[in-house]
């Protein structure tokens, strides 16, 4: 989007605002606070969660009337393929799920068998969790059922956000010092004036072999005839994602069809039965949603994940070309709230129809029908919501213009090396690529709807602090809706990362006030000792755990550049030429000439002469080493060692 229809669009976005608060209550006293979250997200809450945790006021605001966003919505598990992957408050979320079962249930019991470590959980008791860690937290004041209205800038700062009380149809005006974009739809920052990107990039604008216009084949990972690359403002297809149950007793059932049903929206699945796009996948992966049982039937155009207490978490299957959610959503992003709600509303009744087709359409198999007759809605979830779930599932929508653009190129599978190392790295993303189709177009060859990149190969790569930060609106971090395109974006923007993200935002939200900086300018190196501490990841290895005791400076210099591989091999001795490398790039760091160390060509290298030189060019007061003199040290007594100096010199407070 150019700068001049981003000011129209953001002028007309502001003109709706005013006029909409012209016809509610008038506006409370302006209220104030530290924080301001918008979107309870699991990004939004692990940001309150981390910010309130440090001491920080925050107001955590959600548009809906439950916390939690697609985790407590119908996404039972986690989407995320290696565990090692991603700590901090991810994985206490996810312990805490596991006791929640085990104190139920007791420890050997099926439901704690079937929650996976705590991974996998029903939507419910996602919710419990969420609420709990907050309901914890003293310096969260949360407030459910808000929407955002409008944001006040002065000059290029945020300053204050207008909030609607949809219940009592009350507007606040909240002061903060920073506020956290933890909404799926980027609203805050575009409010402020921020730019932002929409739909999909073209392949030459930042040579992204699998940007614009796209047919891919999921099974062999190659790039079909009609692919054009060209750009386009289309995106991934929104759905619900279901919480189904097998257990009568626990059964809601579709007696009717829902609102404007028309059978004719799911006919072409009756082709996909035929040609053979029901079957079952070539490649089998753990947790996607594969039963044999359901192999060409009807059944089929779901995905079911099995979760705690006989239910399923349910997707949408992408891979049928008669999957018809593709080009539903294009009116969303930018709408205001109440045209937004009859997109909930169509895209509810989209999925219901599904649901009732397959259980009642007479052209469906008979044995198909009875099967998916094994299956509905549950009645102890969604109470309040008909049973069915109250978050729609965006997959994308906006994404910040920020300090800088994450790419494809960045995240790319790597058959040597590692990806781009980001010296202001916060976190490390794992999943593969993942967009659903954006049209309903199909592929010359039938293979597959436009748009669909299915769960394309990556590499472990590194998340710069830079793609959180507005390029020039100031107070505003965003967390979810970050600067990245559209395929590097199909990676970033699962649950478990965000969540991480969501701990960056709130840690780096108290950390601008405590430093008295724009949260864009706070020191790096302090944050991400800051996040070390809490065990988040900030560069993935093969070969190092959370509870290693060089873990931090492991994790730090990883970083800076120290390791070229996905092995740190911390065990091993430290060689002369590492050592030269390492100490060059940490004089570098420290604003000190480059020395030529003594003794580099030397295999390994000696606890004393390391410890001596450390005294000697980098901290006077720095310990001699008094042992015996042939005594070798390890990568990993290196790395702690320059990290604590490092620290220590650079006067770095955590």
């Amino acid at each position: 989007m150019d700068r001049k229809n981003f000011i129209r669009l953001s002028s007309l976005a502001a003109l709706a605002a005013s006029t909409r608060l012209a016809s509610c209550m008038p506006d409370k006293k302006a209220a104030g606070t530290d924080i301001v979250v918008i979107g309870a997200t699991p990004a939004g809450v692990m940001a309150a969660i981390a910010a309130a945790r440090l001491g920080s006021s925050v107001i955590l605001a959600e548009y809906h009337g439950h916390i939690g966003g697609m985790s407590t919505s119908g996404l039972g598990k986690s989407d995320i393929e290696n565990k090692d992957a991603i700590a901090g408050l991810f994985k206490e979320f996810t312990s805490r799920i596991k006791q929640y079962y085990v104190d139920k249930y007791g420890e050997t019991s099926e439901n704690v068998v079937k929650c996976k470590g705590g991974y996998y959980y029903e939507p419910s008791v996602a919710e419990h969790v969420f609420n709990q860690m907050v309901g914890q937290e003293k310096n969260i004041q949360l407030l459910v059922s808000h929407q955002i209205e409008k944001v006040n800038v002065q000059g290029d700062t945020a300053q204050e956000v207008v909030l609607k009380d949809r219940v009592k149809n009350e507007m606040k005006t909240v002061k903060a010092k920073v506020f956290v974009d933890a909404t799926y739809e980027g609203d805050v920052y575009a409010l402020a004036g921020a730019a932002y990107a929409l739909g999909r990039e073209g392949r030459n604008d930042f040579h992204e072999e699998h940007a614009g216009k796209i047919f891919f084949d999921y099974n062999d990972k190659v790039i079909l005839d009609g692919s054009t690359g060209e750009a386009d403002k289309k995106l991934p297809a929104c759905t619900y994602r279901l919480c189904l149950t097998d257990d009568p007793a626990n059964s809601y059932v579709l007696k009717t069809a829902p609102e404007d049903y028309d059978r004719n929206k799911y006919t072409r699945y009756f082709d996909d039965l035929k040609e053979g796009r029901l079957a079952g996948p070539k490649v089998f992966r753990e947790g996607h949603g594969y039963y044999q049982a359901h192999f060409n039937t009807m059944v089929r155009v779901f995905s079911f994940a099995e979760i705690p207490n006989r239910k399923y978490d349910v997707n949408i299957n992408p891979r049928p070309l008669g999957f018809p959610f593709p080009e539903e959503n294009g009116d969303y992003v930018e709408a205001n709230w109440e045209q937004r709600e009859k997109v909930f509303a169509r895209h509810r009744n989209l999925v219901l129809g599904l649901l009732y087709f397959i259980q009642n359409d007479p052209e469906v198999p008979e044995a198909h029908r009875k099967l998916a007759n094994q299956y509905h809605l549950c009645l102890d979830e969604f109470t309040d919501n008909n049973h069915f779930p109250w978050q729609l599932y965006v997959r994308e929508a906006r994404r910040l213009k920020g300090k800088y653009f994450l790419t494809e190129n960045d995240v790319t599978l790597k058959k040597t090396g590692r990806n781009t190392i980001f010296p202001d790295s916060i976190i490390a993303g794992e999943f593969p690529i993942d967009s659903f189709p954006v049209s309903k177009e199909a592929s010359p060859d039938k293979k597959v709807l436009e748009g669909y990149i299915g769960l394309l190969p990556i590499s472990p790569y590194q998340i710069p602090y830079r793609i959180l930060i507005p390029e020039k609106i100031k107070g505003v971090i965003v967390p979810v809706t970050a600067s990245t395109s559209h395929v590097a974006y199909s990676t970033v923007r699962m649950e478990p990362l965000w969540m991480g993200l969501g701990q960056v935002a709130g840690t780096a939200a108290w950390m601008s006030i405590q430093e008295n900086k724009s949260v864009g300018d706070v020191s790096v190196d302090a944050l991400q000792g800051k996040l070390l501490e809490y065990r988040q990841i900030l560069t993935y290895f093969n070969d190092l755990s959370v509870g290693d005791p060089a873990f931090q400076a492991v994790q730090f210099w990883g970083t800076k550049g120290f390791f070229d591989s996905y092995e740190a091999s911390i065990q091993q001795p430290l060689n002369g030429k590492t050592w030269q490398e390492w100490h060059t790039k940490l004089l570098a760091l420290m604003g000190t000439a480059n020395r030529i160390l003594p003794g580099t060509e030397s295999a390994t290298v000696s606890k004393k002469k390391f410890h001596d030189i450390v005294k000697q060019q980098l901290d006077n007061n720095h310990a001699s080493f008094n042992g015996p003199e042939n005594e070798m040290i390890s990568r990993a007594e290196a790395c702690q060692v320059y990290y604590d100096v490092y620290f220590k010199t650079k006067r770095i407070a955590i």
